[in-house]
């Protein structure tokens, strides 16, 4: 078998995928520890027989919806590859909005002091560490096998940039920050139920689950966050598509003097809650 029918063999098999091409290619090339380009100039190659057995076991198990990151290691973000295991949630691109909103506040603000809570693989901190260096930034999570996950893309993208800390939502901050980021659990109980299989079957329920309306964790991390956000300080959250409303109100009881928005996302869906004070 050449290279080139095994990405036809494997495009075949993943049919119910909706890039079956894609996922196929990142198998083999992951197999083969090589990149796309490999694969298109020796495709006439052939596969040796424990290559072939390798690749074979990854199709199926991506025939039964385990995600393509978690089965190759890696998943990008905001331009950089990040490691990923099944103690992490996979980042979504809906995130990377996140970080350009909160980006953009940053350039003007320059916040010294950076929070990233429910950390998970890291990508948001590290990302932000990388773009602002003047400021200090620290990671939170309450699972530790999602720190050490963190901790190892932090050695590969932003190394000795970021604080990583163990502890649930803001307990393990002990001075406050300009900054407050969260993309934390917000699928709903009743949501959960009609997830595809890929994410409910095999990514971190911790990671997603947030309480029978989405916002739990939410409503504790405003609440902790009146007395831990600097004055002039801001927070960037994203949430459900549905908790619009319901999450400003939180916000606006947490702080009835805030200036409190709600962003969509690239499909028009309430995604992001922003809340700026004043200095």
């Amino acid at each position: 078998m050449t290279i080139q029918e095994a990405l036809a063999w494997g495009r075949a098999a993943l049919a119910a995928s909706p890039s079956p091409g894609l996922d196929a290619r990142l198998l083999l090339a992951h197999i083969l520890g090589v990149d796309h380009a490999y694969l298109v100039g020796h495709s006439q190659d052939t596969l040796p027989a424990a290559h072939q057995a390798a690749y074979a076991a990854l199709v199926s198990r991506a025939q039964r919806h385990e995600p393509i990151p978690y089965l190759v290691g890696h998943a990008p973000f905001y331009g950089l590859d990040f490691l990923v295991s099944p103690a992490v949630l996979i980042p979504r691109p809906e995130t990377e909005q996140l970080v350009e909103q909160a980006l953009a506040w940053a350039n003007t603000h320059r916040p010294g002091r950076i929070v990233d809570v429910g950390t998970g693989s890291g990508c948001i901190a590290i990302t932000l560490a990388r773009h602002l260096p003047q400021a200090q930034v620290i990671a939170i999570d309450l699972s530790s096998d999602a720190l050490a996950i963190a901790q190892q893309n932090g050695a590969r993208h932003a190394p000795g940039r970021v604080q990583f800390r163990h502890g649930s939502l803001l307990a393990p901050l002990h001075t406050p920050a300009n900054l407050i980021i969260a993309n934390l659990p917000y699928v709903t109980d009743a949501e959960w139920t009609l997830l595809d299989d890929g994410v409910k079957w095999y990514e971190p329920a911790n990671a997603l689950r947030g309480g029978p309306d989405g916002l739990t964790l939410v409503r504790q991390l405003l609440h902790q966050a009146s007395a831990k956000l600097h004055p002039g300080g801001a927070i960037f959250l994203e949430i459900g598509w549905q908790q619009g409303l319901a999450a400003q109100q939180l916000a606006a009881a947490s702080f009835p003097a805030g200036h409190i928005q709600c962003q969509p996302d690239f499909a028009g869906h309430d995604r992001f809650i922003i809340i700026q004070t004043d200095a």
